[in-house]
């Protein structure tokens, strides 16, 4: 019997006597306890987490077992990929490379400033940690292309900006010089290029296709009346049609038009403005030139706005049928503001339909923040399951005295709304100074890779979790 039928079946029989029984039933409670009670089969643990941690460990506890930084849902467990002063404080987005089934090393962007490493290289067997680049802004998002490249930005407000890397495991030490766009030093500076025609922003989720079509948003807050953060769309001048790439300027992200999404179709597409966060809408057109700063763009022409735009990932189970679907997730503001942020997934039509620019996009929430799940940042969709695990990064553990969270979200079924089907609490941290960042599966969906960010240990950690059931 398909999952969820067995699950209603279950439901409603447990529903029928327990209401009969007891006055003032929960249903949420009820629902909740079901989700954890078949956590195996929903979420591939054995139990999730009740609540967040609220223990905060020191930092020679963390040095000497770095996994004790975290606690996991039952059935679970982490192994130290890299802990030591050479893997920068601040790791945030990772790649795997070569490829996502045999991997050997993670590519990550460290988010700090440009006297420190922006993107370095660690190598899985053993943790050796080697810089590739420095001289970035808040290197943040970073993925590997279709075409056998790296592409990684930086979150530098209106300054930001995205770069291609060839040969990632033969570049070293090179230095990036952010105004001229240059790069010098160090060992194969050749392999590098800034990719203006993408514009700037504070570049923070890519979600890249095969053919180089990119969707990417402003990392910003509503401050003053402003929109907040505006999401675009890429497309190559010339799409790519597979293989690898031999030089940097045959790359597919060298030319190509930028889009601004805008929702509101009513009244020939004039229906747009507060209020119009989800539903239909049009990709504007960016009248742009090379370098063109995309966050005035998206003022001037009333784009669409939310509150932080983060990380964002392609729907595989989607891209394997032709269709365009990714998911991102928008912070909020816990603590001051009770906007406890939210996971939204943007369709595109086919594959064809979105290179074309003919398909109508549309945005849906998947997970609406609460208290206890609040200020979303980090995704990753797990291979072959098919959740979302969704990363906290929220004000709790300052406001509150508890950790940041990672949760697994099953995606919406059948039933008639959007939304997620259900979340769990599949990990929590014992670092209060510490976020979830950066988590990136296998091709296998059994190997998750992790940083613990700010952790208090002064440098990067990195974690593999495995166990998954």
């Amino acid at each position: 019997m398909h999952t969820r039928k067995w699950l209603m079946a279950l439901g409603l029989a447990g529903l029928t006597t327990t209401a009969a029984a007891f006055g003032g039933f929960d249903f949420g409670l009820f629902r909740d306890a079901q989700l954890a009670a078949h956590s195996e089969q929903l979420f591939g643990v054995v139990k999730p987490l009740e609540a967040s941690s609220t223990d905060s460990i020191d930092a020679e506890t963390a040095e000497s077992d770095p996994t004790k930084l975290a606690t996991l849902a039952r059935g679970l467990r982490a192994r130290v990929v890299a802990s030591s002063d050479s893997v920068g404080a601040n790791i945030d987005m990772m790649a795997l490379w070569p490829n996502d089934y045999s991997p050997t090393h993670l590519i990550a962007c460290n988010e700090e400033g440009t006297s420190e490493p922006g993107l370095q290289r660690i190598r899985l067997f053993d943790g050796l940690t080697e810089t590739i680049v420095t001289g970035t802004d808040s290197c943040d998002p970073v993925r590997r292309t279709a075409w056998g490249t790296i592409v990684f930005a930086e979150e530098a407000g209106t300054s930001g900006q995205l770069i291609e890397l060839m040969n990632p495991l033969g570049t070293t030490n090179v230095t990036f010089e952010r105004v001229g766009g240059t790069f010098s030093g160090g060992t194969g500076a050749a392999n590098l290029a800034v990719r203006r025609a993408l514009g700037r922003l504070s570049f923070e989720g890519l979600a890249l296709y095969p053919n180089g079509i990119l969707y990417y948003g402003d990392e910003q807050r509503p401050a003053s009346g402003t929109p907040g953060g505006a999401y675009f769309k890429f497309i190559p001048a010339s799409p790519w049609g597979g293989g690898n790439i031999t030089s940097l300027d045959q790359s597919p992200l060298v030319a190509g038009t930028i889009y601004g999404l805008r929702l509101g179709k009513r009244n020939g597409n004039t229906d747009w403005g507060q209020g119009s966060n989800t539903g239909l809408g049009i990709w504007q057109l960016v009248t742009s030139t090379p370098n063109t700063n995309l966050r005035a763009f998206a003022a001037s022409a009333r784009l669409t706005g939310y509150y932080r735009p983060e990380d964002l990932e392609v729907d595989r189970d989607a891209l394997a049928n032709g269709q365009v679907r990714f998911c991102g997730n928008n912070t909020g503001n816990e603590a001051t503001d009770h906007n406890w942020g939210e996971t939204i997934c943007v369709t595109d039509g086919t594959v064809a339909q979105a290179t074309a620019n003919t398909a109508v996009p549309e945005v849906q929430y998947l997970v609406l923040g609460t208290w206890d799940f609040a200020m979303m940042d980090n995704l990753a969709q797990q291979p072959g399951r098919g959740n979302w695990i969704i990363h906290e990064d929220g004000d709790a553990p300052e406001a509150f005295g508890r950790n940041n969270d990672l949760w697994s979200c099953i995606e919406d079924g059948d039933d008639a709304d959007t939304l997620s089907d259900g979340c769990a609490r599949i990990a929590s941290l014992n670092d209060l100074t510490a976020e979830w960042t950066g988590g990136i599966f296998d091709g296998t969906g059994t190997h998750f890779y992790v940083s613990v960010q700010h952790n208090i240990t002064g440098h990067g950690v990195v974690l593999d979790i495995t166990g998954w059931r």
